[in-house]
Formats: C-alpha cells, structure tokens, sequence
C-alpha cells in the first residue's frame, strides 16, 4: 500500500516528536509498504538555533531530510509551508496533491488542520498520540474538534483503557480503536549498563496551556502538578536522580534542586535524535517519571513513547499509574505508582535484582511495542480482514 504520515518534525524539531513519526515511518516499511511523510500546514515551524518561530523553514527541511536519510526513506518526504506561495521541498506542488488522490490511508495526529488537498486521500485514519484533551472538548461541544473527528474514517488512541469501568474519559459516543507506540527495535537496542547511577527522564516540567474544565473541575496539561506529588521522592533514598527537564522559572529549578532532583537540560540532547538522546537513555539505570493529570485522574491507560523507549534500551521504568497495566505487565521491568511509597518499593525492588528488570524491561519492548507487530495489528483492525502485506524488509539501518 501506499501510506502517508502526517507529523511535525519541521514544527517541532525535538526528539519526542521526531522519533513519534520515524517509528511508524520504520514500522510501515519493514511491513513492505510505500510510505511516505508529509508535513503540511500553516503552523510556523521552530529553529531551536535561533530559538524562535520563523517562516523561515531552512532548519525544518534540513532536520526532516537528514532523518529520513538515517532510516532509509531519503526521497519519501515532502514539506509545504502554507502561508508561503512556491515553498514546497522533496516534491513539487503538483506531486504532493498527486500523492494525496493516489495514497491508499493518510495517518495523522491530530497536528494538521485537513484542507481539501488532504480530504482526496480515500482513507484518513488519526492515531491520537496525546488522548484525553480532545475527548473532553467534545464533551464540552467544541466544534473544531468534532469536525476535525468527522474528516477521519478511523480514530486510534493510545488511551488503551477508553471504556474500562475505571476510566472516567468521556467517549461522546465516539468509536475508539486502540493502538500503542511503534518502537523499532533495531534503533532502540538493549544496554545493560549495571554501574549507571541515576533514574532519569525527559520532558517539560510546566506548560501554560491546554488546561480544560469538564464537569466543574479542571483537569490540568502541565506535569508540574503531578512532580509536586512525587517532589519528597530523593529525600527518602538513596538512589540518585537525574532529570532533564525543560525549567523556564527559576523557583521551580530551585525547588526540585532543593528536594534533591538534579536538574539538568534536556534542550541540546534532544537536537541529536540519533546520538545524544538515546545514549542519554542508554546510559540511564531506570526512569522515573510522572505523566499529565489529565491521564491519570481520569486513567486513559496512555503510555509514553519515551518510556517504551527505555524499556526496549533495557531501562526499567517507574511510571505515575495511568490505568495502563490494565494492559501492560507491572511489577517486573515496569512499575505503575500513585505514590511516594509506592515508586520507593518499586526502585527498591529494581535495584535488588537490577539484572532481570533490565531483562524484563526488555522482553516487554519485545513482546508489546516491536514496531511491525503494532503497525500489522493496526492495519488489520483498520480493514477487518488480513491485510496484503509483503515480507518484512530487513536492509533498514539505523543512524
């Protein structure tokens, strides 16, 4: 089949989004498809140089070329920058269109408003990498999001516990099949690395936006909320922290330096999406992180990208609970906690046994996120039927 993803790598130039992209591209094509990426929107893109939005999209171009070129796909992107006439890089105008009518399914997450060039794609499928803030703006009526809805022939979460008797997300009669995060095991290899001191992560610590009131309460974006319930965490063990989280405030730094959390940044490392930042998680001993209010006061499941990525580096993962080991094996290699005591009898635990759970961390990579079993079940769903699909292709490389 001839596939599209839509994402932002040019509008967001940062490892997390990047590898969410490189991990489906890698997932469809060691299927034996033609994919193809494709960014396409109005949205100013970012130069992390000169740490603005510009429309100036020479970075943008740059960083989606080289990392289609790391994976194999060096001819299969293409990038337009709406809002100005002519700027069309890896195909022509006319060639972009063309592949829209003749592409069999256009993925997107949700990062792309649909203008009628996108809706001749015959089949338009959104896989919701971030799930829950949408779900309740439709609860609340927001048009845009509804409409947005309707131009997809399918909707995939990576909210797994949509519907379980635990989960308060409203679904607003919405049908949701679920899917996970492709991780391509040849990028994210196993390191056991038995003298790494630190439990890590990486993200945002506080975002101003996003917060959505539902019901008479306000479910929050920003994770700062959810770092303050663990902040007593490195006061009450032994076991070092390291995390490298985006901190604009200065009273936030001081406060996480003072709780004993070294704070370092995640900005340059996440720049070198082959080099610095999964050596960075390779040579991590465990995470350690927290995830969005949103997620876990209404318990999505949602699982972070990042986090299967240490899992398939061999790095056991301590995760605030989101609901997710309703569908993911806990207590060996990952562990769900809502609370302090919770996380130190998981860290204990690790470090009692390191070996295994780094062993383990690994298996569940293997068995649960192995990037074509994700993209081969998705399809499946996606017709029904068995799809056509050819042998998997092994001449990829990785950096």
């Amino acid at each position: 089949m001839r596939l599209i993803v839509f994402g932002m790598m040019g509008r967001c130039p940062f490892a997390g989004q990047t590898w969410l992209s490189l991990n489906w591209l890698r997932a469809f094509h060691r299927l034996g498809h033609e994919v193809w990426y494709v960014e396409d929107d109005s949205r100013w893109p970012y130069d992390p140089l000169k740490r603005t939005f510009t429309d100036d999209c020479s970075y943008a171009v740059k960083h989606i070329a080289g990392c289609m070129a790391q994976i194999g796909l060096a001819s299969n992107w293409a990038y337009r920058f709406a809002e100005s006439a002519g700027t069309c890089w890896g195909l022509s105008h006319e060639a972009l269109n063309e592949l829209y009518r003749s592409c069999d399914v256009l993925f997107t997450f949700g990062t792309t408003d649909l203008r009628d060039e996108h809706l001749a794609a015959p089949r338009r499928v959104y896989i919701e990498s971030d799930p829950v803030m949408s779900q309740l703006r439709l609860a609340n009526g927001d048009a845009r999001t509804r409409q947005a809805f309707r131009q997809h022939h399918a909707i995939f979460t990576y909210g797994e516990n949509y519907g379980a008797p635990d989960c308060g997300v409203p679904l607003s009669g919405v049908t949701y099949q679920t899917t996970r995060q492709p991780i391509d095991l040849d990028c994210w290899r196993f390191s056991f690395t038995p003298a790494a001191p630190d439990f890590t992560t990486i993200g945002n610590y506080r975002q101003g936006r996003n917060d959505i009131e539902y019901n008479g309460e306000v479910y929050f974006w920003s994770k700062h909320h959810e770092w303050m319930k663990f902040m007593e965490l490195p006061r009450r063990t032994s076991q070092p922290f390291e995390v490298a989280l985006s901190v604009d405030n200065p009273s936030d730094r001081e406060q996480l330096a003072g709780h004993g959390w070294r704070v370092v940044s995640p900005y340059e490392m996440s720049l070198d999406i082959f080099g610095a930042y999964p050596t960075y998680i390779r040579n991590s001993r465990a995470e350690f992180t927290v995830a969005k209010d949103q997620n876990v006061r209404l318990r999505s499941g949602w699982f972070s990208e990042r986090d299967a990525c240490y899992l398939a580096s061999g790095k056991p993962v301590v995760a605030q609970d989101t609901g997710f080991g309703n569908r993911l094996p806990t207590g060996e290699g990952l562990f769900a906690v809502s609370t302090v005591d919770q996380a130190l009898a998981a860290i204990d635990a690790i470090n009692a046994d390191y070996e295994r759970h780094c062993r383990a961390a690994r298996a569940i990579a293997e068995e649960y996120f192995e990037a074509s079993a994700v993209a081969r079940r998705l399809l499946e769903e996606l017709d029904g039927r068995e799809p056509r699909i050819h042998e998997e292709v092994s001449d990829l490389q990785c950096g």
